[in-house]
């Protein structure tokens, strides 16, 4: 093609810059509280236009998701998604510490991009205890077409939504825990929002089919199995698994696996079943799986056994789950060519959780720090240079053994920091963690305290990448990760009660460039409250 001149290769450019720009999906959402009966109980659920769970995002790598939300709750409401790392971007990641809520009768427009992801996500309500009201969906973002996948294209997509499930209103949950006191056991499990059996997933015979699992509960982990199948294992949390074959797999809360299942047995009706872990009683669900050349009967099978109660099991499954070092992540380049365990870290965290009494009432704390939120946004607070809001290095590298306090607790970091860091569990049950903005490397966990001389036994090479992560009583768990996402990200249990009552912090990666290269402007559409209440945010 011949360019005649300047002006018409000015033209050319900015067309073909439009071609190339990734593609855009739009989405308007009606937040409405509606009567829901997962469990045969009626109960005020959070419904996104009239659907619980709400709809699922279907997305590709890189494409940007515009989602308009209105909120007609009457209180103020706020969504956060799930591992979507929102590069450069904190300001969409849907949490109080990095956003003002959108007021009742209110509406705000998340503009995101999936930037070089790929896997397996889903998307939760943040505020209050709204969670335990419903008011989340799946997100399945694919790869794009000339990204090889490690195995065949499946003949169907499933997801599934499993989670612990009450049958108190989340206002009644929210007001336990204001009380200070902790939650009850869960009523039930549901599986896509319903109770016993009221989901049906349908095969041909011969094919092979993926299912993406997402243990949205707020109390336990889950066990998920199928009657006379095996689970090829092939991706946790946007990364590519070396495909191990299961009989079960455990999901810890806030955790997503992706795996496949080959309709290889007769045309019959399998269970699927959903079970707590290391709980007393144990809860289960069921679906089926039904072949679509089967009559309706049932498989001639005895039902999967669950795993065993004991944690061994657990962990050693965990550590069984190894990066897939030649398959290509978001990127044609393979997942292995970053060689993470060959970079020296500039920086070590140990974070430890606890069950405290602050004031006499029932807590929960991180390195003695119990978190309590303020009247404003920390993101917006930093942006607006507005003092006395927190105080960045307010949450300390590791534990202190002094008595708790409550504190607005921000941890200050520098981009390009490679930090270390172990989680340590003292207490009796299973620990979930999630770092909002970040993947990370889990290189090693096991039983008794963390020393310097545990380092020894990390995996350097094939760890999985992911965002959740698992502490198993009386053990640790130790991640490597990159600091180069600036903004105000969220780490936090995945219990929610515990993250409800204190088991909480802020990451503050800093860039002193304040480039836009390092972080996107505060929107134009942002809300502002608190102390940043008739600032303005930049002209439209």
């Amino acid at each position: 093609m011949k360019i005649s001149s300047p002006a018409a290769l000015c033209v050319f450019v900015l067309l073909a810059a439009a071609r190339a720009e990734d593609p855009y999906r739009f989405y308007t959402w009606n937040v409405t509280f509606g009567d829901i009966y997962p469990l045969g109980v009626k109960q005020q659920g959070i419904l996104i236009n009239g659907q619980f769970p709400g709809p699922q995002i279907d997305a590709v790598t890189n494409d940007n998701i515009i989602i308009n939300v209105f909120n007609n709750l009457p209180a103020p409401f706020l969504l956060s998604w799930q591992g979507i790392q929102q590069r450069r971007s904190s300001w969409q990641d849907g949490v109080y510490g990095t956003n003002c809520p959108i007021p009742p009768g209110g509406n705000f427009t998340y503009n995101m991009q999936f930037k070089d992801q790929i896997g397996s996500y889903y998307y939760f309500p943040s505020l209050a205890f709204h969670k335990a009201a419903g008011g989340y969906g799946g997100i399945r973002v694919l790869s794009r077409p000339r990204i090889p996948v490690p195995f065949n294209p499946p003949a169907g997509d499933f997801t599934i939504l499993a989670g612990d499930w009450f049958k108190l209103n989340h206002t009644d949950l929210k007001g336990i825990l204001d009380s200070g006191n902790d939650l009850p056991f869960p009523d039930g499990l549901l599986i896509n929002g319903h109770g016993l059996n009221g989901n049906r997933f349908t095969v041909d015979q011969g094919k092979t089919y993926r299912f993406r699992v997402s243990n949205v509960g707020i109390s336990t982990s889950v066990n998920i199995r199928i009657q006379g199948h095996s689970l090829l294992l092939v991706e946790v949390e946007g990364s590519h698994t070396m495909q191990n074959t299961y009989s079960s797999l455990d999901i810890h809360l806030g955790q997503s696996y992706s795996f496949l299942v080959k309709a290889d047995q007769p045309p019959q009706d399998y269970t699927i079943v959903v079970s707590t872990r290391f709980t007393n009683p144990v809860l289960t669900n069921t679906a089926m799986l039904h072949y679509s050349n089967s009559n309706g009967v049932p498989a001639a099978l005895p039902p999967p056994p669950g795993p065993t109660v004991e944690i061994d099991w657990s962990l050693n499954q965990a550590r069984s789950i190894r990066w897939n070092l030649t398959a290509s992540g978001p990127r044609p380049n393979p997942q292995g060519s970053y060689h993470y365990g060959q970079v020296n870290t500039t920086r070590t965290m140990r974070l430890a959780n606890s069950r405290v009494t602050i004031n006499g009432k029932l807590r929960y704390a991180v390195n003695s720090v119990s978190f309590i939120p303020t009247d404003t946004p920390l993101k917006v607070a930093d942006f607006y240079n507005i003092q006395g809001v927190f105080t960045p290095g307010s949450m300390p590298d590791a534990p202190s053994g002094g008595p708790a306090y409550l504190q607005t607790a921000v941890m200050a970091s520098n981009m390009r920091d490679y930090v270390e860091v172990v989680f340590e569990n003292a207490e009796g049950s299973v620990q979930s963690w999630h770092i909002d903005g970040y993947a990370f490397w889990v290189v090693g966990m096991d039983g008794g305290q963390w020393t310097p001389a545990s380092r020894q036994n990390y995996n350097l090479r094939d760890a999985i990448a992911r965002y959740t992560l698992q502490v198993y009583p009386g053990a640790w768990t130790a991640i490597y990760m990159p600091l180069d996402n600036v903004g105000m990200w969220n780490v936090r249990s995945e219990s929610w009660g515990r993250q409800y009552l204190g088991q909480q912090f802020y990451l503050r990666v800093y860039s002193p460039a304040n480039s836009w290269r390092d972080e996107n402007p505060i929107p134009k559409n942002a809300l502002l409250c608190g102390r940043a209440s008739g600032r303005r945010t930049r002209p439209l």
